[in-house]
């Protein structure tokens, strides 16, 4: 099976508090935090990104969390609810370095029996990250209450799933400047 089968969903809903401005578009290496994973992302698959309306280098399909701002469940299920395809891949706004990684979720996924829902990300230091994992998209909707702002996205992780490490960078978001500046050394 091809990748091109896949819906990639991107959450870029957040208020960036602790970043202090709008995290999504500060510059890494020239290019947009946001613009960094987009581009990384498969060009074959559709993109779906759930936040505010913005100028993209590539070509998306918008959606919007209810209530704005109404965190990242709210947002997964703002997006999930437009997926066409059986399998949609779930990440952050704010890992740009995440897109190669979501193809192997993708591969994971696929090479599992069908009542696993998902694979997700766990980073260096063990910890399971429901906003980077490949889900199956039936499986995921169901997972998500109604209304699913007020419920934090760790409930993803009760889904059947299994877990692939994702080293490095791949695994790492922009809270802060700081994080920014430790990325933006990174060649």
């Amino acid at each position: 099976m091809s990748l091109d089968d896949v819906t990639a969903l991107v959450l870029a809903g957040g208020s960036s508090r602790r970043f202090g401005s709008d995290k999504l578009s500060a510059l890494l290496h020239g290019t947009s935090v946001l613009d960094h994973l987009l581009t990384s992302l498969p060009q074959a698959w559709t993109v779906i990104v759930v936040g505010a309306r913005r100028e993209t280098a590539r070509p998306v399909q918008w959606a919007r969390e209810d209530p704005p701002g109404g965190g990242p469940l709210a947002g997964v299920a703002a997006g999930v609810a437009l997926v066409p395809t059986e399998i949609v891949a779930v990440v952050a706004g704010d890992m740009p370095y995440a897109g190669p990684p979501l193809a192997e979720l993708v591969t994971a996924l696929r090479n599992q029996p069908p009542d696993v829902a998902g694979v997700v990300a766990i980073d260096d230091g063990g910890d399971a990250n429901p906003l980077l994992a490949t889900y199956r998209t039936a499986a995921l909707a169901r997972a998500i209450p109604t209304p699913a702002h007020g419920h934090a996205a760790k409930l993803l992780l009760g889904l059947p799933h299994t877990e692939l490490t994702v080293h490095g960078v791949a695994a790492r978001d922009v809270d802060t400047r700081a994080d920014l500046d430790e990325l933006d050394a990174v060649d």
